[in-house]
């Protein structure tokens, strides 16, 4: 994926959504990370978490990707990758995955829990295509260029630079390389280190329609439970 020190943060994300349809839509652990993101808005290294998945041989894989908005009036996060990276495989095979944000203005971290789902050009959902292609298009020319680079972690030699200098991809269509990400979440851990003592509550999602299919946000067919835990 590109690096996150390589990207300006978007402006097209809406840190601290308080329209009233929209807040309708909203899981309740919606307003404590939107208000995590409002008061941190001034660092961008905030835009940045990491996310864990799983390897072939049940290993841990972690890294450091850039939040890219929520998806319309969803729950599911989104994130961009290079497809032939590997935490693409990893998803591929196992779709589980963990998100952790930190915030060190406010001091809270946000673990969330789900599933992420692939949008990719062979993906046949015409709404998915087209926030995949909104996504590319936000992006910044320099991002852009890096999906054109050479295969993420392959042998790389000394006298092959002009590889990094690809002519520019197309600005408004993404090219095969280009995929969207999209966490479907189903457990948050909100921990707020402020305070004594401090605070930490858990929001699991329970019921019917836990999928990672992003076709529909599974939050539309279950319930949040929200609870208070001991830090």
């Amino acid at each position: 994926m590109p690096k996150p020190s390589a990207e300006t943060p978007p402006n097209q994300v809406n840190l601290a959504p308080n329209s009233a349809d929209l807040a309708a839509e909203l899981a309740p652990w919606r307003t404590p990370l939107s208000r995590a993101l409002h008061r941190n808005r001034a660092q961008p290294f905030a835009r940045y978490l990491q996310l864990a998945t799983v390897r072939g041989d049940g290993t841990p894989a972690n890294r450091t990707i850039v939040f890219r908005g929520f998806r319309g009036k969803t729950n599911q996060l989104m994130f961009i990758a290079d497809r032939r990276s590997e935490k693409i495989e990893q998803l591929s095979d196992n779709p589980h995955a963990e998100a952790c944000w930190y915030f060190t203005k406010t001091r809270e971290q946000f673990r969330l829990t789900g599933q992420v789902a692939l949008v990719t050009a062979e993906t046949e959902q015409a709404d998915l295509l087209r926030d995949r292609q909104q996504i590319w298009q936000n992006i910044s020319a320099k991002a852009k260029l890096q999906f054109a680079w050479p295969q993420p972690k392959a042998s790389r030699t000394e006298d092959n630079h002009e590889a990094f200098t690809p002519p520019a991809p197309d600005e408004q269509t993404p090219p095969p390389t280009f995929a969207l990400m999209l966490l479907t979440v189903s457990c948050v851990d909100h921990l707020a280190l402020r305070g004594d003592p401090q605070t930490r509550y858990l929001y699991q999602l329970t019921g019917e329609g836990l999928t990672a299919d992003c076709a529909a946000d599974s939050a539309s067919t279950a319930q949040w439970q929200m609870s208070s835990v001991n830090p």
